[in-house]
């Protein structure tokens, strides 16, 4: 188990302005992301689409590393630590991209975005001072029930391997729980945001190849430009915003930065309407304010 580091009271405040613009474009670009990854998913199996943009994320983020002259050797503690969160980093992915083979997407949405809920529960053990309060539980709540009324609630299973891939789904919200938190009571939260995110992409290649191997994914062909202009956007903004992202963990309440999270499926759905051309609804624009509503009082100061 790595070594749990002192959090400064500081680590555990709400997102200030430029906190909060910063997530909500992170979420944008997650978001738009679903609709990349269907763009070449006839063309590039989702596993193998993974450990490509995987793959070369790791060398941008690395040659980004060795620009600015960040360490990169594991002389500061961090390498045991490192290795946990990049298996974690590469299981959630795994999982996820395995699970949907079993599971809706509108299933899969609302089991991955347990994951706020796992980080809260987590936080009041591995977090002292990063705890929420009834306005902030409230806040919560009223986020995933925006979520709820977005996707709908879960039908019952029609398929009876359906529970393998809901369960698929619960543990990879848990991995990505596990993540932030370790990542936050470790000494990670002292390191580059880019270190700790290149452990994660230099493990992930593997068990997400291995993936790709075991479950046999093959190339319909040769990608076409849409494919490859979709790894490009994964490669090069999706990636790379994950920088952005452990930063803003090292910054601010891991809690409160998870909640922001509920905003990604939502811009998916809008990056569907806009790039799909799948439809909106009027349950979806009340969705937008619920999860709206629940994301001021998560933030809101105890």
């Amino acid at each position: 188990m790595p070594k749990i580091a002192e959090i400064p009271a500081s680590h555990a405040r709400p997102l200030d302005a430029a906190g909060m613009a910063l997530t909500v474009l992170l979420c944008l670009a997650w978001g738009f992301n679903q609709v990349a990854i269907k763009l070449a998913i006839a063309d590039v199996p989702p596993l193998t689409q993974c450990t490509i943009r995987t793959a070369l994320g790791a060398a941008i983020v690395l040659a980004w590393m060795r620009l600015r002259g960040l360490p990169i050797a594991a002389r500061d503690g961090t390498l045991m630590t490192g290795l946990v969160v990049g298996a974690l980093f590469g299981l959630e992915f795994l999982l996820i991209y395995r699970g949907l083979l079993y599971t809706t997407a509108s299933r899969a949405v609302l089991f991955i975005y347990l994951a706020p809920f796992f980080v809260v529960i987590g936080a009041r053990f591995f977090l002292p001072g990063d705890r929420f309060g009834a306005m902030q539980w409230a806040g919560l709540l009223l986020s995933f029930a925006g979520m709820v009324l977005a996707f709908g609630v879960p039908a019952p299973a029609a398929d009876p391997n359906q529970w393998l891939g809901d369960a698929m789904m619960v543990a990879a919200a848990a991995a990505w729980a596990a993540t932030t938190l370790v990542i936050k009571a470790s000494a990670l939260n002292r390191v580059s945001p880019e270190k700790t995110l290149l452990y994660q992409l230099v493990l992930c290649v593997p068990i997400v190849g291995a993936g790709a191997l075991a479950f046999g994914e093959r190339f319909a062909g040769v990608p076409s430009a849409t494919a490859l202009g979709s790894l490009g956007y994964q490669t090069l903004i999706v990636s790379v915003t994950f920088i952005a992202w452990f930063a803003l963990i090292q910054r601010f309440s891991a809690s409160r930065l998870s909640a922001f999270t509920f905003l990604t499926p939502l811009f998916g759905v809008a990056a569907g309407h806009l790039v799909l051309g799948e439809p909106l609804t009027w349950a979806f624009a009340a969705a937008v304010v619920l999860v709206a509503a629940g994301l001021v009082l998560v933030n809101r100061p105890r």
